[in-house]
């Protein structure tokens, strides 16, 4: 009787199963339960590698001024220029036109060509239309044919500007050294070769190498209700052995016997960062020539947000630190600018050694149009397929290694709740990084010796003295 019954109830379920998946594919308006077909590969269409040009040829005009063409014109001929004396039945000048190159009204234009939108100036011979390239402050133009530059494209942050001259003979050579089945793949989708001159013209509101007031403190650290060295156990704690907010309370209640909420300790992390910030980045470092980028994950606001590194391989410091919510080009501008910010003077043969994002190479043509100059290497991939991974592949590898370790002390705190707090702690992490942490690879010594930290007997004592000086650097700025 008993399996009987077990087998009944097992048909029932299979039958209650059946009728909840055709209710869920109802409401949903697609089946849940449908296996992948196997038959289905992933689509494989190979990419176009971006390629930045060379710099266009910018030609401005001479802007003149009528009033000083009319009196110079005066003492030439020893008499005044009349305005146009215009027939019955000629071709009226609306008042509001001016002539763009010199600013004289319309009394003193002549409508060149009747009624089709065609100006001469008597003052200064300018012949011009509404879209004449005069309206312009400046044209560019094509460093290889001299073909004015036609905009086709506005992206988010730059204008995309294209030679179209089928002449041009940066176009005829790319167009000669397409092999027989590349000429016909161009053909059928010429949109996967690059063939013509294109320029970007960024419209990012940005000064390279401008210094940033520091942010002042909303918290006072002399004004804390814990000891300086309660403050210093508490940064070690969190930061040096990547202790979330919670477990740094805890083990303070539990091991010294002292009550602290998270929310403390969060506020005492954002006023230490805000203090050590400025002194971290504009500290006088002593930099090589090796520094290498990557970007990685973290979580904000339950949202991945990137954190963009910059290192010096060789001295193993953290230049460039920015928390970007979008993997973007001004993220890797503002990332690269806080290197360049930190170097006496910027090297002829400065080199970036990158990953295969293209935000990289539009942040060099950024810097390009400001005179700042810079190469940069692109490790692409896994493997080494080309001679620039294999020859930069080392430093790439330090850089990941730099990642793994933020992740190592990242893990625990399970993301942030505030830009803020993901701003502050990278920042004490990389104040940890660079002055208070050994390295290994330099023979166990910290990246950055301070001999005022170096004497302290423990690292509460040298996270109180950092913030110390901090403080000190930023009362000096503020005088």
């Amino acid at each position: 009787m008993y399996p009987q019954i077990i087998t009944y109830l097992l048909t029932f379920i299979k039958y209650q199963e059946e009728i909840i998946k055709t209710l869920l594919t109802l409401l949903i308006g697609k089946s849940m339960f449908d296996k992948p077909k196997s038959t289905e590969t992933p689509v494989n269409k190979p990419y176009r590698k971006l390629q930045v040009d060379d710099l266009p040829i910018v030609e401005t005009f001479e802007k003149l001024n009528y009033k000083v063409l009319l009196q110079e014109h005066k003492i030439a001929k020893g008499k005044v220029l009349k305005p146009v004396r215009r027939h019955v039945n000629s071709t009226p000048v609306p008042t509001t036109i001016k002539c763009p190159k010199c600013g004289a009204p319309s009394e003193y234009l002549y409508a060149n060509n009747g009624a089709k939108g065609q100006y001469q100036c008597k003052v200064c011979t300018c012949l011009f239309s509404e879209k004449n390239r005069y309206l312009k402050e400046a044209v560019l133009k094509c460093p290889h044919c001299s073909f004015s530059l036609e905009k086709v494209k506005e992206r988010k942050d730059f204008d995309v500007y294209k030679c179209k001259n089928d002449n041009c003979t940066y176009y005829q050579r790319n167009l000669k050294g397409l092999s027989k089945r590349e000429k016909k793949q161009f053909e059928q989708d010429p949109q996967a070769f690059k063939m013509r001159y294109i320029f970007r013209q960024f419209r990012i509101d940005y000064q390279p190498l401008a210094k940033h007031s520091p942010q002042k403190p909303k918290v006072d650290l002399t004004r804390l209700y814990v000891s300086p060295h309660t403050l210093g156990l508490i940064l070690t704690y969190h930061v040096n052995y990547g202790l979330s907010a919670r477990r740094t309370a805890a083990i303070m209640k539990d091991i010294h016997g002292v009550s602290i909420s998270h929310q403390t300790i969060l506020n005492y992390e954002n006023s230490a960062a805000l203090y050590l910030k400025p002194f971290v980045d504009h500290y006088p470092y002593e930099l090589s020539d090796q520094f290498c980028g990557d970007e990685t994950y973290i979580r904000v606001n339950g949202r991945w947000h990137y954190i963009f590194f910059f290192f010096d391989a060789v001295k193993k410091i953290i230049l460039s630190y920015p928390v970007s919510p979008n993997r973007d080009t001004p993220s890797a501008i503002r990332a690269i600018d806080e290197v360049l910010i930190k170097l006496k003077e910027i090297p002829k043969d400065l080199t970036f050694v990158v990953d295969g994002n293209p935000i990289y190479l539009l942040a060099q043509h950024f810097f390009a149009q400001h005179n700042i100059s810079f190469d940069v290497k692109q490790v692409i991939g896994l493997t080494n397929e080309d001679d620039v991974s294999r020859e930069f592949r080392p430093l790439k590898q330090i850089i990941e290694r730099l990642n793994r370790t933020f992740k190592g002390n990242y893990r625990s705190t399970h993301g942030f709740g505030s830009n803020q707090g993901s701003v502050s702690y990278v920042t004490l992490f990389v104040a940890y990084f660079n002055f208070l942490r050994p390295h290994s690879s330099i023979e166990g010594r910290v990246p950055v010796m301070i001999p005022e930290l170096e004497k302290l007997p423990h690292m509460p004592a040298r996270w109180t003295r950092l913030i110390y000086m901090a403080q000190e650097w930023l009362a000096e700025q503020q005088d």
